[in-house]
């Protein structure tokens, strides 16, 4: 008797000091920098928006575990395909049968109708510098839900003009052109997402091969929404007469910028933006069974050292870790480094040609010693000054500890279209000094000039890499100034997206793994980064490179499709449209409890769904 009391009273000691040293067991605690941008599947376009909507919304299908080429039913029963049926008329006919007994957090049974409103409303939003354009371009061929009414009012009375003279000064529109505002959704849009008996149809005005990779799980754009909870908050009503009424709204203004009711595994219980900490709770009524874990916690901890000392404790589960800090967690008992892990992603600084009118990071506004035009970087030799004042090799090297890859453009490795052989910018001063002494017929060089470079607080490889384009830049010349300040993500996406910033760093985390994705995004009139880079350089680029884009763009053939890409990058060295600053290899840092992690480049941020904790 008395063994099996100390056999019972061993595994009891074990199993106590077990659980004990696991912290916090029913909750996966994240510490990361910044916060989300906003909760609207609509208008989120960041990562950090994205991570949270990816565990609290669902998609039709999603990406095969660690696969970025495969994917698997979510709301969708089945993935299209030529091979069961649901693809149809030669690739423009697209069916997905809508899954049963799925529920959103308020209790509401999702339906097809439930599909076809979140894609209709989506496209009728259609913010400028959001996502839909992508949604919208495989359906329609076109990049805003203005062109498409645009074209369709062209058609219809041969006239040629801006989307705003359709609108009267109280915001109604013109009585001789709102039927065609109401045409616009009752014969094109509505047509083009079908509810059909427990299917809702996509039907595309040509063949688009990436469109299943825009739908996957993973991009927030194409969340499906309670039709019936976003009419009763104030979104669009779901008819032809009203659209324009929802277009375009500011961020704040949407009823969606800090709720949600989705139908993902987690349901939004706190944002506390002064925290910059995010609480989700499991939702039980998941259609594919309850999370091993009851709460999900994401963190914006700015500093370092407080996340360092978290971990150390055991507070959070997974941490951000700047590659310059890594050798301060490697061997840190019961974490685990993973390193090197390839990225579907570019960090890039590019230059705004026509900063918008009331920026306060321009000085004087003038090139007199205080300032800079807002046409500063339309000269060719400011831009290639920049481009060759920093150091890229070193900055890999001992910034980001050899965790980035150096690319020619903004494509990265791997991808269709990429070519290591394209020549990549040389960090050359003296090339830098030339140029600036040439810009702006010398006066750059003579008068000197002053301007604001931002950066995300927390994000301290862009704060190095602003630092050191400075130290570089002011070295040649006591007259350049530039400050670089730090702000939070949120305000640095406001600024960036108003055209407000002269010069921006940022990353772009593939939508979608097809080259279309960056070509487009950085060096099409219209792409995403086409509107901060300013007017200028859109003409710029409507005379030089959009043509090849879209000519690539639906091109079949992968050998001519290479060649189409490498054209459009050499078109952009030359013209040192921007800096490609580093390809980066990721870094995860955990604790050793934590399971069920899997990586997936096209996922923003963590998949709580997979976890549990144990040791």
């Amino acid at each position: 008797m008395w063994r099996k009391f100390l056999i019972l009273s061993v595994v009891l000691v074990i199993s106590i000091f077990s659980f004990a040293a696991v912290k916090n067991p029913d909750t996966v605690i994240v510490a990361t920098i910044g916060e989300a941008d906003t909760l609207d599947p609509h208008f989120a376009y960041d990562t950090a928006s994205g991570e949270v909507l990816f565990n609290t919304y669902d998609c039709l299908i999603q990406y095969k575990g660690e696969s970025i080429k495969e994917f698997e039913p979510r709301i969708s029963t089945a993935v299209p395909s030529v091979e069961n049926g649901l693809i149809k008329d030669d690739g423009k006919t697209y069916v997905f049968p809508i899954r049963k007994g799925v529920k959103f957090h308020n209790g509401n049974d999702l339906t097809p109708e439930d599909v076809e409103y979140s894609f209709e409303r989506g496209i009728l939003f259609d913010p400028a510098g959001g996502p839909m354009w992508m949604i919208i371009e495989a359906l329609f061929g076109e990049y805003t839900w203005e062109d498409v009414v645009m074209n369709h009012v062209k058609l219809r009375t041969g006239k040629d003009m801006a989307y705003s003279d359709l609108f009267a000064e109280n915001g109604e529109p013109k009585p001789e052109y709102a039927k065609y505002l109401m045409e616009a959704y009752r014969d094109i849009l509505d047509p083009a997402i079908e509810v059909e008996g427990d299917n809702v149809v996509f039907h595309l005005v040509r063949p688009f091969a990436p469109i299943l990779y825009i739908l996957a799980q993973g991009s927030s754009w194409s969340s499906i929404l309670d039709k019936e909870t976003c009419i009763e908050k104030g979104l669009w009503d779901g008819k032809a007469d009203t659209w324009w009424k929802y277009h375009d709204l500011p961020k704040e203004e949407s009823p969606l910028y800090a709720f949600e009711n989705g139908s993902g595994p987690f349901k939004l219980v706190e944002w506390n933006r002064e925290q910059q900490k995010v609480i989700l709770e499991r939702f039980d009524d998941y259609w594919n069974g309850p999370a091993k874990i009851k709460r999900a916690i994401i963190w914006g901890i700015d500093e370092f050292s407080t996340r360092k000392a978290m971990l150390e404790k055991g507070d959070v589960d997974v941490c951000y870790v700047p590659a310059q800090y890594l050798s301060q967690v490697e061997g840190m008992p019961g974490v685990t480094v993973k390193k090197g892990l390839p990225t579907v992603s570019i960090t890039s600084l590019h230059f705004n040609w026509t900063v918008a009118e009331g920026s306060e990071y321009i000085g004087s506004g003038k090139l007199d010693g205080n300032g800079v035009p807002r046409d500063f970087f339309t000269d060719i030799n400011v831009r290639k000054a920049f481009v060759h004042a920093f150091n890229y090799d070193a900055f890999i090297e001992d910034v980001l500890n050899g965790m980035g890859e150096r690319v020619p453009s903004d494509l990265p490795t791997g991808f269709l279209g990429y070519n290591p052989d394209l020549p990549l910018y040389k960090f050359d001063l003296k090339a830098a000094k030339a140029a600036l002494q040439q810009a702006w017929n010398g006066e750059v060089w003579t008068k000197g000039f002053k301007m604001s470079l931002l950066y995300n607080t927390g994000n301290e490889a862009r704060q190095t890499a602003a630092e050191m384009l400075k130290y570089y830049i002011e070295s040649l010349n006591p007259k350049f100034k530039i400050e670089v300040q730090g702000v939070q993500w949120p305000n640095y996406l406001s600024a960036y997206k108003r055209g407000l910033l002269p010069a921006f760093i940022i990353g772009w985390l593939a939508d979608y793994p097809d080259p279309h994705n960056f070509i487009f995004t950085y060096y099409h009139s219209q792409g995403v980064y086409g509107g901060p880079q300013g007017e200028a350089y859109k003409e710029w680029a409507r005379e030089n490179l959009d043509a090849l884009i879209e000519q690539a763009v639906q091109e079949i053939d992968p050998a001519k499709r290479q060649a189409l890409y490498e054209e459009i990058q050499k078109i952009a060295i030359e013209n040192y449209i921007g800096m490609p600053l580093y390809q980066p290899l990721a870094i995860r840092v955990q604790r050793d409890w934590l399971k069920g992690w899997y990586r997936n480049p096209m996922r923003p941020g963590e998949d709580f769904y997979a976890y549990w904790k144990e040791e």
